[in-house]
């Protein structure tokens, strides 16, 4: 079996767990790593030789990774704003690349990402696991079999309370801290977009076309601060963050859909994505991470809550098909499945299913929000960065769902 030799760059939170679940595929090597902390790179150093008995090679400066001619493919897993600048470097240098998720801080940016895909031709994925999550497929395979009949609306939320995160942002060296201290948009909104955007055909026959957002004030943080004078940096006391607590936004698509999304990450709550889906003849909506049943589902009038593991469900379900090797990976399962398909797709010459548009178009929906956030409310232009060829590309879904219903 050929295995594909891949660095990591950026080796925090998001970035060791990537790396672990690298570690568990039969076809790949993790030949370099790389994080702007010395010790973060030595810790993952020494676990891939106690996992693998190989000793990667670790840095500092991952210009020095895209110089290795070993490396095939680079998974990016940084802070988020250098997350496009490595890309484009990494496909510049001849690597294919798979990039965590994150907002964008610039149109020019998500432009200029697209330009160094075209013009490198290098594979390159958008890493959203949501895409991948149970409900999330399940859902699309529902409408994909004709149950919602057509769709005409979607929800959904980034619901997580990130305050203790936040604030220990600067001393656990982490990069929320200066994004809510310093910006107002919807920072982080490619796990509800995502997930949506593939249901809807995004950048595959239809577009999103213009949205307008607003934010709430931002009052949480600060609370949580004074609440918590003891535990937190004193330096904290008294300063005000510019990130609204809830953040909503509403998108308007080409075929007359619409999409609201929401960020609420600075107040008291539980987990939750909140994907809602409104059809001509069915509706859903997820429960709260942790509740049962977890969905409420109505088809033509009947309506109760249920689970999406019933029977009559999975005939639909495309998760029936995933290994037990694939489900015990990070955010239940979803962290595997997304690379066994990048690592697929790269052996195999495969269209990545999740592509550098749908990065581009996803990812704008922070930097765009922030400048209608700070024109109050004011409409702003979603670019089509396909050139026109949304009209033709065919649908195309991250996983091969069951046709049930012809």
């Amino acid at each position: 079996m050929k295995k594909i030799s891949m660095a990591v760059i950026g080796l925090g939170c998001r970035g060791k767990g990537l790396h672990g679940t690298l570690l568990s595929m039969e076809d790949v090597e993790v030949v370099a790593l790389c994080d702007e902390y010395q010790d973060r790179v030595d810790a993952a150093v020494n676990d891939n030789e106690i996992i693998t008995g190989k000793r990667p090679f670790g840095t500092t400066d991952y210009r020095q990774v895209l110089a290795m001619p070993e490396v095939d493919a680079v998974l990016i897993a940084t802070a988020w704003e250098p997350h496009i600048p490595i890309a484009i470097d990494a496909m510049r240098a001849g690597k294919a690349c798979c990039m965590e998720v994150g907002g964008a801080y610039s149109l020019d940016d998500c432009f200029a990402l697209v330009r160094a895909q075209e013009e490198t031709h290098m594979p390159f994925m958008f890493l959203e696991n949501c895409c991948f999550g149970k409900e999330e497929l399940l859902v699309t395979s529902l409408v994909r079999n004709g149950l919602y009949g057509e769709v005409v609306h979607c929800s959904g939320k980034y619901g997580h309370d990130r305050r203790s995160q936040i604030v220990h942002g600067e001393e656990n060296r982490h990069y929320r801290f200066r994004n809510y201290f310093n910006r107002n948009c919807d920072n982080y909104p490619t796990h509800e977009l995502g997930p949506i955007a593939k249901l809807l055909g995004i950048n595959r026959g239809n577009r999103m076309v213009s949205l307008v957002s607003v934010a709430s004030k931002a009052r949480g943080l600060e609370e949580f601060v004074n609440s918590h004078i003891d535990e937190v940096n004193p330096s904290l006391s008294g300063k005000r963050f510019m990130q609204g607590d809830i953040t909503t936004t509403l998108i308007t698509c080409s075929n007359g859909a619409t999409i609201q999304i929401s960020l609420d990450t600075s107040l008291p709550r539980m987990y939750d994505r909140a994907f809602t889906v409104h059809g001509t003849k069915g509706f859903s909506m997820g429960m709260p991470r942790d509740l049962s049943p977890s969905m409420y589902l109505c088809f033509d009038g009947e309506e109760r809550w249920r689970s999406i593991d019933e029977d009559e469900f999975k005939k639909y379900d495309y998760w029936q098909y995933v290994s037990k090797e694939a489900s015990r990976s990070g955010h239940g399962g979803t962290d595997g499945m997304e690379l066994k398909a990048f690592v697929d797709c790269l052996k195999n010459g495969k269209e990545m299913p999740i592509d550098v548009y749908d990065a581009a178009a996803w990812m704008c929906i922070s930097c765009l929000p922030e400048t209608s956030i700070a024109q109050g409310g004011k409409a702003q232009a979603i670019p089509d960065f396909t050139h026109g060829e949304w009209l033709r590309r065919p649908l195309k879904d991250v996983v091969e769902l069951p046709v049930v219903n012809k």
